[in-house]
């Protein structure tokens, strides 16, 4: 996150291209792990923004720890499917813009006790056919395609 707050001192708030890695952690019961983030009260999965030098798997592997203090390790991740365009398309409450390449992983196993981080208002486990109606944008697809996998 470093990297784009230096990046927006010489842009402002206009449009940026930001590679972020989220995670899809799924309980016992299949139920997926939210955060309701403190920024927009919206709820999506928790990840974030690459830092400069980072794998993708650092960097889903550090946000996971940041914002749910859990435990996750790169042999346990599987890639669930990959995001961007205009569906990826986010103004934060500060009117910082971005246009997300998102890569969204999946994981069954993780130790450790759910604590929330400053980014988080909430975190809680739903039931995929019962997913809040108040989620950013960019969770909209991974919702829609997290919903179809159920279905299938």
């Amino acid at each position: 996150m470093e990297y784009i707050k230096e990046l927006r001192k010489y842009i402002g708030h206009s449009p940026i291209m930001m590679c972020a890695c989220g995670c899809l952690i799924f309980n016992e019961n299949n139920q997926v792990l939210l955060q309701k983030r403190s920024d927009d009260n919206l709820w999506g999965n928790p990840g974030g923004s690459m830092d400069l030098g980072e794998t993708i798997y650092d960097t889903v592997i550090r946000e996971i720890k940041e914002e749910t203090n859990l435990d996750i390790k790169k042999e346990d991740l599987k890639i669930f499917n990959i995001y961007s365009g205009e569906e990826q398309h986010h103004i934060y409450p500060n009117k910082d813009e971005v246009y997300f390449v998102n890569i969204i992983f999946e994981i069954h196993k993780y130790s450790g006790d759910i604590v929330s981080d400053i980014e988080s208002k909430e975190l809680k486990f739903f039931d995929i056919d019962k997913l809040p109606n108040n989620i950013t944008k960019p969770f909209e697809s991974v919702a829609r395609d997290l919903k179809n996998k159920l279905n299938q």
